[in-house]
């Protein structure tokens, strides 16, 4: 068993708020012995691994509830230590009551994510894994629970160690090189070398790529919603989210700040940023508004510029997408208020920039809406997620591949200078500590302290 889990842990693995029950998890060497102190049923520590028993918590004699234990008995549990789940009525009063009860019969109070870090040092998962299971929790989109189950399930992190292990057999070679350097020999074959670390740069380097995908999965694809005064933008808004989100007004420059909603398409979350009017304010607050306008669409993933197709000329909307343009910004504009007039659309196809799509739509009425919709998941999504790729969302993973690629490069540059081993090995190390970092093969109290801190307390 690991050093730091001699101890038994417990806490409230359910939400806290009264509820239809409360699940309390303990876990250690001492889980059953001390569930097994208050229980009045079985015996549990002569009943085997997953299975229920019926019965009740009993302090002094008292009655605290009727519960239903379940056990799992190491290793053949989440943390691969003792484990006992006390499903119990979900007054905040009884669940309280249990857990003290847990903690004078010699359990601890378990910190935040404690349960996953006694996983990943027993050796359940690795680390990458473990940060998986944070996301899972939050995930609240089908995109987002499929890339952290993907990552649960091993993800880019088995394919990385079986590199990384190949990786450690070529430094143990050029290690051993250095104990031969009178004798000038080569026990590490460097045409072999190169051919894997150009292999591992490969994979990495599609991998960092993945990142602006993953991390828009993960955290819903910022779109701003831009346009001039009473181009309809707010009206659109609540189109697109079928309620009345947005305050609508002829009254130009009603929009002052931005309002922040999300919408999910096919499983992704969009997070729509409505905006003020982009024009010559007329006051300071107003002012304010249009910079911040400016603000979000160069910090947004995709820009909808909504326009009054009575009311704009394609030269005036060339000239309004060219201000806004940001290199490599996938932007469509939407002409609106189409049912009030029949405006010649080709003629606006023709002013748009390259990049940039065209949408026909009537807010008020909510015409095309579901039209617009397909077409800002295919704008941003379509063909990059098909549910198989592996996705990069953690910025901490991220850093790691970075610094992983620029120590895989020096290592290159080193063989075709034909420096000595001594520096080879060097560099090989440097890149094998980025690598071990993601999965938790190189670890310090102050990262698993800074990763597990961010778990909820049952978890």
């Amino acid at each position: 068993m690991n050093q730091f889990t001699q101890d038994t842990i417990v806490a409230l693995a359910t939400p806290n708020g009264t509820g239809a029950i409360g699940v309390i998890r303990l876990s250690g060497p001492d889980a059953l012995t001390i569930a097994n102190s208050v229980f009045k049923g079985k015996d549990l520590t002569k009943q085997a691994s997953h299975t229920l028993h019926f019965g009740t918590i009993v302090d002094n004699g008292l009655v605290l509830d009727e519960v239903l234990m379940s056990l799992f008995i190491a290793p053949r549990s989440y943390t691969r230590e003792n484990v006992v789940e006390i499903s119990c009525h979900g007054s905040n009063y009884i669940i309280q009551s249990i857990i003290k009860l847990l903690i004078k019969q010699g359990a601890r109070s378990a910190k935040p994510g404690e349960f996953t870090l006694r996983a990943f040092l027993n050796g359940q998962f690795d680390l990458s894994q473990a940060e998986a299971v944070a996301d899972l929790i939050a995930s609240d989109s089908k995109a987002s629970q499929q890339v952290a189950l993907q990552q649960l399930r091993g993800g880019y992190s088995t394919e990385l160690q079986s590199l990384r292990e190949q990786l450690v057999h070529f430094a143990s070679m050029i290690e051993l090189e250095l104990d031969f350097s009178e004798e000038d020999v080569e026990f590490a074959n460097r045409a072999q070398l190169k051919q894997l670390i150009h292999d591992l740069t490969r994979i990495i380097g599609k991998l960092i790529q993945s990142f602006e995908l993953g991390n828009a999965v993960k955290q819903g694809i910022n779109t701003v919603i831009a346009g001039r005064p009473n181009a309809g933008k707010s009206t659109l808004l609540n189109a697109l989210l079928n309620e009345d989100r947005a305050i609508v007004s002829h009254i130009a420059g009603t929009t002052r700040d931005t309002i922040e909603e999300t919408l999910n398409i096919n499983g992704i979350n969009f997070r729509l940023i409505d905006t003020a009017g982009i024009r010559e304010a007329t006051d300071a607050i107003e002012q304010i508004g249009v910079q911040k306008t400016m603000e979000k669409i160069s910090q947004s993933a995709l820009l909808l510029y909504v326009f009054d197709v009575e009311d704009l000329t394609p030269a005036e909307l060339q000239q309004d997408l060219a201000s806004l343009y940001k290199s490599g910004l996938p932007a469509i504009a939407v002409a609106n208020k189409i049912d009030a007039s029949q405006p010649e659309l080709d003629t606006y196809q023709l002013a748009l920039p390259e990049g940039t799509t065209l949408a026909a739509i009537s807010a008020k009425e909510k015409l095309h809406i579901d039209e617009l919709k397909q077409l800002i998941y295919n704008t941003t999504i379509q063909g990059k997620l098909n549910g198989n790729e592996t996705l990069v969302t953690n910025i901490r993973h991220l850093e790691a591949l970075q610094k992983t690629e620029q120590a895989l490069i020096k290592t290159l540059q080193g063989i075709d200078m034909q420096v000595t081993s001594d520096f080879l090995a060097m560099d090989i190390k440097q890149a094998l500590h980025y690598l071990g970092e993601i999965t938790g093969a190189v670890t310090t109290d102050d990262l698993l302290d800074n990763i597990f801190s961010k778990f909820c307390i049952g978890k």
